[in-house]
């Protein structure tokens, strides 16, 4: 089992900044890469950012050039960066851990965290 822990959720204005971080303990070894997704009310959990073990980055068009996932491996933490906030970015964010292959479905992925409240206001 994996256990994913997130942080870092919060009330910001929109242009502004935020980071996520996601915890991750247990059997880590098994894993190949992590994500993040978010879910707003009414609408269905939508992939936002992944990254792979090997370092390979993914990202939705909607987040590209303003989001930005790294990891720290010898905290086994990884990290969603989040600037130029807009008020559409407002969801709950979640961290999730799989083996892949895919990374941007969230069949891909066998760990949920609880969940990060991010909401941005205008």
């Amino acid at each position: 089992q994996v256990q994913l822990v997130e942080s870092g959720g919060g009330l910001v204005q929109a242009g502004g900044s935020l980071r996520l971080s996601c915890a991750a303990s247990g059997r880590i070894f098994s894993i190949n890469a992590m994500g993040w997704f978010r879910q707003a009310p009414g609408k269905e959990r939508e992939f936002v950012a992944a990254i792979r073990w090997s370092g390979s980055t993914y990202y939705a068009d909607s987040v590209k050039g303003r989001f930005t996932i790294s990891r720290d491996n010898a905290k086994s933490t990884v990290y969603l960066q989040m600037n130029s906030l807009k008020p559409e970015d407002t969801a709950v964010y979640y961290c999730a851990a799989g083996r892949g292959p895919w990374v941007t479905t969230t069949t891909a992925y066998d760990y949920w965290g609880q969940g990060t409240q991010v909401t941005v206001s205008s």
